[in-house]
């Protein structure tokens, strides 16, 4: 069975782009290095300490004045010999704003240093913390924890990592300081001959040193301004943060391009199946209908298929070629036969499923006679598994996976649209007085739904109430805190063995994945929107001891968010932090009228405070979505913006999913 309707105005929009070259790669990234050097101050591998402006060079063209300029001689290589291609990442003007601060520093005792835990990060902004980070635009400090990969198989190759406890801010430079540090002796770590010579009041007589040594003097100038005596640093750094416009710029030029040509039109769609289960067959959806959307493509194979490339016109900007079927699912629940049209909800699924996640909703829709429709997270979902495996083997192939999922942000908004739009799917017979077109579109999705919802909601314009169900952002962090990871986990550590090495891998990674994933839109959603964009609420729900998504990394996205959390989270004890929920304020009363984090508990035990995966206990990550509280207060929010108590003023509990 099939039915369209074409808005006249798409088709003169793709005719017109036949004349139009495309590429598969943007023009050349501007200046480069004259150098293949590794940074001398840190010899323990390229590209260390990271990130690192070292690895920057001046370019007026972008908007942080600079620009990454690695070469192959630089880059991780697989055990085939095979270096990272570098090519997409020196397109960016800056590091990642969730960057994790990469070392190496042999024999460091991090409790015996006093180094900031990720259980008291109100530790890290101590006067005398021996690990200073430094907003260098803003003279301020900003908060981290530190922590060694637990994964290490080798003490003298085991990283030393810092993560901000909320993303940096774009565009500005930051300053990493590392003093007086102590080793598992309990003996004072000096710096090392080279870094040594760089705290000089005068050059090297070594003209690679003497380049440094005049590089590295604005850091040190900051650090001394911040009240950090020269004389007892072992190490320092400094790094530029990405710019809004080089981590959003992409996706915000798709959405607008295809946005303006569709103009006052709602999507073509092409209806291709439809069953209409009897109350015996399925006791939740009356009726479940799968189509396709017609979306511009900005990908460069015919079909938009895994292993894609973002397709570029001579100006740099992405660049639509032809046309995207992107298929939908949304199933209409039996509620409407007693309540009415349904609300429409928007959802994203999660870690590699697909459109068919709908089938999963009877319960979220017929509480809330809601009229769910999904499309698939592309980069991400089920027909990108052998890709992803692929991509881990070589990881110069990664930037693949964030091309498509900026392909998949603008086939969900399409898709929004068309649920929305009164001549959108309201118009046609299969869904006729089913949509309540009064009620606004919301937005909801779990686990990498909530991820990647992040990232969509920093760029939805038909929708300003998010639900997140069990998210986070910032891949960088959750790869080896999440369970899932570890069936994956083999194919890297096969062909990328050394783990000083797969840190800094993250750490590429995490650089051109912003584009496709929250991490990099996190700072525009309840505050700052991105341009011709609305400010949005959001709730967030996190499963206590999740499994799969880590606590750590959600709670960095509701303070990236400025989120409330809600009071009591937890039941005493059950935390280990000095100070749970650091730097999250209660919410003041109920309701609520703002964005808010609330924590469901279903006795499963805290996660590891280290990088590594929690494998005792239950799974809680799909228990908030079991629990008919977590739900009632997840319609609620999206119906009307607030949040409501539905705890009884009490640590909210979860029930067990079985």
């Amino acid at each position: 069975m099939k039915r369209s309707l074409a808005p006249a105005l798409v088709l003169v929009f793709l005719a017109a782009l036949v004349a139009v070259p495309v590429s598969a790669a943007p023009p050349p990234a501007g200046p480069t290095r004259a150098t293949t050097e590794c940074d001398p101050i840190l010899p323990a591998a390229c590209l260390l300490p990271f990130p690192n402006d070292y690895y920057t060079v001046p370019d007026e063209s972008t908007p942080t004045g600079r620009r990454v300029s690695f070469t192959p001689e630089m880059m991780p290589r697989n055990v085939a010999g095979v270096p990272i291609d570098p090519a997409e990442w020196n397109r960016n003007d800056g590091f990642s704003p969730g960057s994790m601060m990469v070392a190496a520093v042999h024999g460091i005792d991090l409790v015996k240093t006093g180094a900031a835990p990720i259980t008291d990060i109100g530790a890290s902004l101590r006067p005398d913390a021996p690990v200073v980070l430094l907003d260098a635009t803003t003279g301020e400090r900003h908060p981290y924890w530190v922590e060694q990969d637990q994964r290490a198989t080798d003490p003298a190759r085991q990283a030393l990592v810092i993560r901000p406890a909320r993303n940096l801010t774009e565009g500005h430079r930051y300053v990493v300081g590392l003093r007086d540090l102590v080793d598992v002796f309990d003996r004072p770590m000096p710096a090392g001959p080279v870094f040594e010579q760089m705290l000089g009041a005068n050059p090297p007589e070594d003209p690679a040193l003497r380049h440094r040594w005049e590089t590295l003097r604005p850091a040190l100038g900051d650090l001394e301004k911040a009240g950090v005596e020269l004389a007892d640093l072992h190490l320092a750094w400094d790094f530029t943060v990405a710019s809004t416009e080089n981590l959003a710029g992409r996706a915000l030029s798709m959405r607008d391009e295809a946005f303006a040509a569709l103009g006052d039109a709602a999507p073509k769609v092409t209806i291709t199946s439809v069953q209409n289960p009897t109350p015996e067959e399925d006791p939740s959806f009356a009726r479940k209908v799968v189509g396709t959307v017609e979306v511009p493509k900005y990908l460069d194979r015919p079909d938009g298929g895994p292993g894609s490339r973002m397709t570029f016109g001579p100006d740099g900007r992405p660049q639509a070629n032809g046309t995207y079927q992107a298929t939908f699912q949304c199933n209409v629940p039996r509620s409407t036969a007693s309540s009415g049209p349904a609300r429409p909800l928007l959802f994203g699924h999660g870690l590699f499923g697909n459109h068919t996640v709908v089938d999963a909703l009877g319960a979220v829709a017929n509480e809330a006679n809601a009229l769910p429709c999904a499309a698939s997270w592309l980069g991400m979902s089920s027909e990108d598994v052998n890709h992803v495996v692929e991509v881990l083997g070589d990881l110069s192939g990664f930037p693949t996976l964030p091309d498509r999922m900026q392909q998949a942000y603008l086939n969900m908004m399409f898709l929004g649209r068309v649920m929305s739009h009164p001549q959108g799917l309201a118009a046609l017979p299969e869904f006729a007085g089913l949509f309540d077109l009064d009620a606004d579109l919301g937005y909801a999705g779990i686990s990498l739904g909530g991820i990647q919802g992040t990232a969509l909601t920093a760029l939805a314009q038909d929708f300003t109430r998010s639900v997140l169900l069990v998210p986070a952002i910032n891949f960088s962090t959750l790869l080896n805190r999440a369970a899932p990871f570890q069936s994956l986990q083999p194919v890297m550590d096969q062909n990328y063995p050394d783990r000083l090495e797969q840190q800094i891998g993250f750490s590429l990674m995490q650089m051109v994945w912003d584009r496709g994933e929250g991490n990099g839109y996190a700072n525009h959603i309840t505050r700052d929107p991105l341009p011709g964009t609305p400010v949005k609420k959001v709730l967030l729900h996190q499963a206590f001891g999740d499994h799969q998504v880590s606590n750590f990394a959600t709670e960095v996205e509701a303070r990236t968010l400025g989120l409330n959390v809600v009071r009591p989270a937890l039941a005493p004890g059950r935390d280990p932090s000095v100070e749970p929920q650091w730097d999250l304020p209660a919410v003041p009363g109920f309701p609520f009228d703002g964005s808010a984090l609330v924590l469901w508990d279903s006795g499963s035990p805290p996660p590891p405070l280290g990088n590594l995966p929690p494998v005792e206990g239950h799974d809680p990550h799909n228990d908030t979505a079991n629990t008919p509280a977590a739900r009632q207060q997840a319609a609620h929010f999206l119906a009307t913006g607030e949040v409501i108590d539905v705890c009884g003023g009490a640590p909210c509990v979860a029930i067990p999913v079985g």
